[in-house]
């Protein structure tokens, strides 16, 4: 199966590559759009910012490629808040639209901002995303911002407020955790998209 780890320049993309290997896959790093459309799953990972993510994209002419593909698509972290229309992250940044709503700062309270560390996650045990994972299960977190619990989650944690933690539109799914560093639990979550 050939599987595509979109290259958005960011530093997890290597940690996501292992972590695939791991259950038996060979992923492959690119931006060639020819490679991606041939793909039969997609990984969209990101770290840092908004605004720097969606310039590489545009650089790279992938955000027309992304927001047209039928493939399952998992995004990672910042990865998932992209696919919003709107992060106000860096006065407001314009993502790819392809889920109507808008990222905003996670107002934690007395909570230390950004939300770094081991977190639990509510969802509905019957989606196939969640397949042998145990309801107690913890994934790790690191972000400042966040998306709004709405009709697309499947999953929502809680950091003095809660947020969505997993969502989905049709073949678009996203993690705010990283997978790849979330041991068995945030292994088997990859697997399971893998056998979609």
């Amino acid at each position: 199966m050939s599987i595509v780890i979109l290259d958005t320049g960011c530093s997890n993309l290597h940690s996501i590559k292992v972590a695939i290997e791991r259950l038996g896959y060979f992923p492959t790093i690119t931006s060639e759009s020819s490679i991606v459309k041939k793909s039969k799953k997609i990984f969209l990972p990101g770290v840092g910012t908004a605004a720097t993510v969606m310039k590489m994209l545009f650089e790279k002419n992938l955000i027309n490629l992304i927001k047209i593909n039928k493939q399952p698509i998992l995004g990672i972290c910042l990865g998932m808040q992209i696919f919003y229309d709107f992060s106000e992250e860096c006065h407001g940044v314009k993502t790819l639209g392809i889920i109507p709503g808008s990222v905003s700062l996670l107002k934690s309270k007395n909570l230390p901002l950004p939300h770094i560390g081991w977190n639990t996650i509510n969802f509905d045990s019957t989606h196939f995303l969640f397949n042998k994972i145990d309801a107690k299960s913890r994934f790790y977190f690191v972000h400042s911002y966040c998306v709004p619990i709405d009709k697309y989650t499947l999953a929502k944690t809680n950091y003095s407020v809660s947020f969505s933690s997993v969502i989905q539109k049709q073949n678009f799914f996203g993690v705010q955790f990283h997978p790849e560093k979330s041991g068995d639990a945030g292994s088997q979550l990859l697997k399971n998209f893998l056998e979609i």
